[in-house]
């Protein structure tokens, strides 16, 4: 996969890419809108160019509350990211495997965990993976805010079920016409400790 030229679709105002980066970042502004008072972590897994949180960052009032960590293996997608932070002093770049449980240590439980680009490119085993890692990586009422497409096989019902049975409540979840799947859980349940070590999934 070339991911470079695949970020550019996001270009492009009448892509399916760009229209889910919109409603992406909605739901980031939303969860930055009513995060409680005082740091606000946030972990990016499989960040590519950032363009999701950092673009909401540029002018929400929460911004230096933020303190965040991206993680992106594709070299020039980490650097454009990096390039699209500069200014904020509390947000981290990391050139590395997002699927390692280890990158997220000392800013995990967080308050909004990003798990986009993902649920579409691993196997259904990857994905029951991530689903029940997922209280690792976050607090009691974090936002967990996740993608995947609604070609067949559409999994999203059955993702949303997944993390249902973790202990997250649905928070919102785009209409089938949209054309694109972006799902946005609350955690409600009690941190679990952090299992390092671990992988949780690989692109197929």
């Amino acid at each position: 996969m070339d991911w470079q030229r695949w970020h550019q679709r996001y270009d492009d105002p009448e892509s399916e890419l760009s229209r889910r980066l919109e409603a992406v970042k909605q739901q980031v502004r939303a969860a930055l809108d009513r995060a409680p008072a005082g740091p606000v972590p946030v972990v990016s897994l499989c960040a590519g160019q950032g363009r999701d949180l950092l673009e909401v960052l540029a002018d929400h009032p929460r911004r230096r509350d933020v303190q965040a960590k991206l993680v992106e293996l594709d070299p020039e997608l980490a650097a454009s990211a990096r390039e699209r932070a500069r200014g904020f002093d509390h947000v981290e770049v990391v050139t590395g495997d997002a699927s390692l449980i280890d990158q997220y240590v000392g800013l995990v439980p967080a308050e909004l965990v990003l798990l986009c680009g993902i649920f579409g490119n691993i196997s259904d085993g990857d994905i029951q993976r991530t689903v029940d890692a997922s209280p690792q990586l976050c607090r009691t009422g974090a936002t967990l805010i996740w993608t995947r497409h609604r070609e067949e096989p559409d999994l999203v019902p059955s993702i949303c079920d997944r993390f249902e049975a973790r202990d997250f409540e649905r928070v919102w979840l785009s209409g089938k016409d949209a054309g694109f799947g972006v799902g946005v859980h609350r955690f409600t349940g009690v941190p679990e400790p952090l299992i390092t070590g671990q992988s949780l999934f690989s692109f197929v």
